[in-house]
């Protein structure tokens, strides 16, 4: 029977009178069973409360768990979307040291050329010999420099991808054992 159909208190019980007869029930054990089903409604009423009040209370820790989830979510693709800036922006500066190193070792290189061919006319193929050399070692200098600078910011994305993927472990540590809390949750309710 529905709540609305029956509406029967324990108190609605215990007054419950009975028209005596002749050949009636007796009336001690008729009191009795009153009594007795009077508490057993009782007991019931109040477990149907406790059981109402923790059905409250997981529903809202789920629907707290269920936020933080659909928050850890957020964080994880926001998270995805950083590490791909960071490393598309490591990428760019790395170009861009690159061509500024090969452009500064082309412009010397040029300035080298050039006064090669004032000296030439000025000077002993000898001196001009020399001149050569330390244009040509200075270029290699900046180009093993450009080199380096390329090593040190591969090295730099290297450390970001590491330090990327121990937060993506962290992370998802964190949400397999929130996970597992809701489905321990969900099995409960279930």
């Amino acid at each position: 029977m529905s709540d609305d159909a029956f509406n029967l208190t324990p108190l609605d019980i215990r007054k419950q009178e009975f028209r005596k007869t002749l050949r009636g029930y007796d009336t001690l054990g008729v009191e009795d069973f009153q009594m007795r089903v009077a508490d057993a409604l009782e007991r019931a009423i109040r477990e149907r409360q406790i059981l109402e009040e923790r059905i409250g209370a997981i529903t809202e820790q789920l629907r707290v768990f269920r936020e933080r989830e659909k928050a850890m979510n957020e964080a994880l693709v926001a998270a995805q979307q950083l590490r791909q800036d960071s490393r598309a922006a490591a990428e760019r500066e790395g170009q861009v040291i690159v061509r500024e190193a090969q452009a500064e070792a082309k412009r010397l290189l040029d300035e080298a050329k050039n006064e090669e061919s004032a000296v030439q006319t000025r000077m002993a193929e000898t001196e001009r010999q020399v001149i050569v050399r330390e244009a040509q070692a200075e270029a290699k200098r900046l180009l093993d420099e450009a080199k380096n600078e390329e090593s040190a910011v591969q090295t730099r994305m290297a450390e970001t991808e590491r330090q990327f993927q121990q937060y993506v472990g962290g992370f998802r540590a964190l949400l397999e054992r929130q996970l597992a809390e809701l489905r321990a949750l969900d099995g409960k309710r279930g």
